[in-house]
C-alpha cells in the first residue's frame, strides 16, 4: 500500500533545524509515500526536488528531508515515490542522498553527516567523481546528464586534431 498522506511522518524542529522522522518501522524496499507534484517549477530552490532535467518539485513536508552520504530512503522521482534503503526504525530520522535528485544545487554546503564514505560537499551530482556516484541510486536524469557529460568529452580529441 502507498501512503501519499504522509500520516507516517512528522517534523521536528530543534534550534531551528528541521528533521523528518517516521512514525513507524518500514523494511528494506518498502514504499514509504509518494512524493508530491502538485507544483512544478523550472527553477530550483531550498525546498524543491529535481525531478527532470528543467523541472523542480515542491515536495512539501519531504523537504525536510535531509542529506546524508549513508542515506536511508531512496527519492525515486519517476514513479514519484521514496522507498526504504534499508530497514527503518519507528522514530528514526530520514534522510536521502542528495546528488541523486540534484544535478547542481542552488545552495551547496558542507557536509557533517559523519559517513565513512561522506563526499565532504554536497553541490551536485555533476560535482562528485564516478567512484562516489556509482555506490548510490541515480534518478533517471542524473544518469542521462552524466552520459551527456562524458559523450561531450569528444570535443577535446576533435581540439587536438584542429592543432
Amino acid at each position: 500500500m502507498v501512503t501519499t498522506t504522509m500520516e507516517t511522518l512528522s517534523i521536528r524542529t530543534e534550534n531551528k533545524f528541521r528533521t523528518l522522522i517516521t512514525k513507524q518501522a518500514y523494511k528494506k524496499g518498502e514504499v514509504i509515500c509518494s512524493m508530491p507534484s502538485e507544483n512544478i517549477m523550472d527553477k530550483p530552490n531550498r525546498f524543491t526536488v529535481q525531478i527532470a532535467r528543467d523541472k523542480h518539485t515542491h515536495v512539501g513536508k519531504l523537504a525536510a528531508l535531509n542529506h546524508s552520504c549513508d542515506p536511508n530512503v531512496v527519492l525515486d522521482t519517476e514513479h514519484m515515490l521514496m522507498i526504504a534503503r534499508r530497514d527503518i526504525e519507528k522514530g528514526e530520522e530520514l534522510s536521502f542522498f542528495y546528488p541523486a535528485t540534484e544535478w547542481e544545487m542552488q545552495a551547496p554546503f558542507i557536509c557533517l553527516c559523519g559517513s565513512a564514505n561522506c563526499t565532504h560537499v554536497v553541490a551536485g551530482a555533476r560535482f562528485l567523481p564516478l567512484s562516489t556516484l556509482e555506490t548510490h541510486y541515480l534518478n533517471k536524469h542524473i544518469r542521462e546528464m552524466m552520459i551527456e557529460l562524458l559523450n561531450n568529452t569528444k570535443h577535446h580529441l576533435k581540439d587536438l586534431q584542429k592543432a
